[in-house]
């Protein structure tokens, strides 16, 4: 099992930059695919980013690619979402995620993720 905690949202002009970081605690860190999701209000929490567990798969919405970069840092627990070119549209509530795998495939449905963390806030000003 694996705890999660996000962090570093906030607020940010468009165009600008943030980083969000998620944290695990437990054992066996490098054996997760993690996945960060974001949920605007009102609407259903939606797929942004996915990193393999051996860091060899990335995959990234339409809406992102270009601009996110997903990464990992296996000795210290750590899953990192760098975002660039931020557009007001990407305001909304950052979630991580992760899913006990260590096969060549990714997931985009929050369904196939069993941990969550608490999410973060981060809104883009016009």
């Amino acid at each position: 099992q694996v705890q999660l905690v996000e962090s570093g949202g906030g607020l940010v002009q468009a165009g600008g930059s943030l980083r969000v970081s998620c944290t695990a605690s437990g054992r066996a860190f490098s054996s997760y695919a993690m996945g960060w999701f974001r949920q605007h209000p009102g609407k259903e929490r939606e797929f942004v980013a996915t990193i393999s567990w051996g860091v060899g798969i990335l995959y990234y919405a339409d809406s992102v690619k270009g601009r996110f970069t997903i990464s990992r840092d296996n000795a210290k627990n750590t899953v990192y979402l760098q975002m660039n070119s931020l557009k007001p549209e990407d305001t909304g509530v950052y979630y991580c995620a992760a899913k006990y795998y260590r096969g060549g495939h990714y997931y985009t449905g929050a369904e196939a993720y069993a941990y969550w963390g608490q999410g973060t806030q981060v809104t883009v000003s016009s």
